[in-house]
């Protein structure tokens, strides 16, 4: 395929999920964030308030759009509707970065409230490379497709998760988010290396990485049950991980998400300083020694 041409990218900053609670914060105080992003479906709407506060930060902050909604591992074809509500919302405001979970999310016609894993095999692979396709043709734009959390493995899985990620971006050209709160996730309930992971992964091909807080419990056996959760600030394990990826990728737009409990604004500002500041150490590697 042609690949679609980007013309503007996200800064190597920290970004912040933009929340209607925070408008007011943001337009008066023109905070020092790197980025805002935002759920493409929270804006499919033609118009109102939240279309006219988003309008104006985008004046003033680089804009993100993550999806969730694309279904992108799903069985069946692509939601053509959703598709081209998500191509007038992208034309109206050129975000700077659009993305996309490894995911499905659909049965038919109904629509699930959570973000399902799928099977590492040749055949979903596939599915998922003809769908980004699709998605990247449709939107005229490279896309980012995001690893996953999860809770599950499949038995029939015949393809490791970073070959089968690496593949669908080999074949698309399609680039890649990757959430580091997920590796850990995934690692510590699948008894992995979450390390290990980071150390394997195509780091040529990040344009975004995420952050978040998970929560803990146990499962049946009494083992660590890790749920990304987005509730909280990002966990030291998580972000010691993180620090170790930034040390491979360099500096990367990096966003810290928040999307249940949300705080105060001034919290959010103050876990976007705390990643700036790894961000900037990672930019000097003298810095990174000395500290």
């Amino acid at each position: 395929m042609t690949l679609a041409r980007e013309t503007t990218v996200l800064p190597a900053r920290a970004g912040l999920g933009l929340k209607a609670q925070h408008y007011a914060d943001i337009l008066n105080g023109k905070p020092d964030i790197g980025f805002f992003e935002v759920h493409a479906e929270n804006y499919m709407g033609a118009g109102g308030p939240p279309h006219r506060y988003l309008e104006t930060i985008h004046q003033h902050y680089p804009l993100s759009l993550h999806g969730v909604g694309l279904s992108i591992g799903g069985n069946g074809p692509l939601d053509k509707d959703h598709l081209a509500r998500l191509r007038t919302l992208i034309e109206r405001y050129n975000p700077q970065s659009f993305s996309e979970h490894l995911a499905w999310s659909t049965h038919d016609s109904e629509y699930l409230n959570d973000l399902l894993p799928l099977p590492y095999t040749p055949a979903t692979q596939q599915t998922v490379i003809e769908h980004v396709d699709q998605v990247q043709q449709t939107l005229g734009r490279r896309m980012l497709l995001e690893n996953p959390s999860t809770y599950v493995l499949f038995e029939e899985s015949t393809i490791d998760e970073i070959d089968f990620l690496d593949t669908i971006a080999e074949r698309t050209g399609c680039g890649l988010l990757l959430d580091v709160n997920n590796v850990m996730v995934s690692a510590v309930n699948h008894r992995l290396d979450a390390t290990a992971y980071i150390d394997r992964f195509p780091v040529e091909r990040v344009g975004e990485i995420h952050l978040a807080g998970y929560d803990e419990t146990e499962d049946a056996a009494g083992d660590r049950l890790l749920i990304d959760a987005h509730g909280s600030r990002v966990h030291p394990d998580v972000f010691a991980l993180f620090e170790h990826t930034l040390a491979r990728t360099g500096p990367q737009p990096v966003l810290v998400e928040w999307d249940n409990n949300v705080p105060d604004f001034a919290t959010l500002v103050d876990e976007a300083t705390r990643v700036d500041a790894a961000i900037a150490r990672a930019a000097r590697p003298d810095l990174r020694r000395a500290s």
